[in-house]
C-alpha cells in the first residue's frame, strides 16, 4: 500500500510481481492439500486390488470411514478458506477504496499465472521422456538418466 501511495496511484508491475508469484505459490500449496483430501481414487484402487477376501466387510467399513473423514475435512477446510478469503477481500475493498483497481489487476494476473504454469509443469516431464525415447544406441546411459529425471519431475 505504501508503494502505491508513493507512486501516486500508478501501477508498477515490477513491485507487484513478487506478490503475484508468492500468492500463486500459496494457492498451489493449498490446492495440493485440498486435492489430497478430495481425491479418493488411490484408496478405492488399493481396496479393489486386495487379494484377501477374508476381512472384506471390515476393510470396506474402514474405507468408508476414511473417505467420510477425508470428504468432511475437505468441505470444512474449503468452507473456512472461502469465508476467510471473502471476508479479507471485502474488508480490504472497504478500507482501501482507491486500491480496488490494483487488487483486481493483481487478482487477474495471479489467475492468469495459475492458468499458465500447469502447462509448464506437465509439459516438462513429457519433453524429457520424448528425449529419452529417441533412437540413439550409443547414449543409453544418458537416456536412462533423462527418463529417471522425467519420472522425478512427474512426481513433483
Amino acid at each position: 500500500m505504501h508503494k502505491i501511495y508513493e507512486s501516486m496511484g500508478s501501477y508498477e508491475f515490477e513491485n507487484q510481481i513478487t506478490i503475484i508469484v508468492s500468492s500463486s505459490l500459496i494457492s498451489v500449496i493449498l490446492n495440493t492439500i485440498l486435492k489430497i483430501l478430495a481425491l479418493s481414487n488411490d484408496d478405492i484402487i488399493e481396496f479393489k486390488q486386495k487379494e484377501e477376501k477374508e476381512n472384506m466387510i471390515e476393510e470396506k467399513n474402514n474405507l468408508f470411514k476414511k473417505l467420510h473423514l477425508k470428504f468432511t475435512l475437505y468441505f470444512i477446510i474449503s468452507f473456512i478458506l472461502l469465508l476467510f478469503i471473502w471476508y479479507y477481500i471485502s474488508m480490504f475493498g472497504a478500507i482501501y477504496r482507491n486500491t480496488q483497481y490494483h487488487l483486481l489487476k493483481d487478482t487477474l494476473m495471479g489467475f492468469g499465472l495459475s492458468l499458465i504454469y500447469p502447462f509448464v509443469i506437465y509439459l516438462l516431464p513429457g519433453f524429457f521422456r520424448i528425449l529419452s525415447l529417441s533412437v540413439d544406441k550409443n547414449k543409453k546411459k544418458k537416456k536412462e538418466c533423462l527418463y529417471k529425471f522425467s519420472c522425478i519431475l512427474q512426481k513433483i
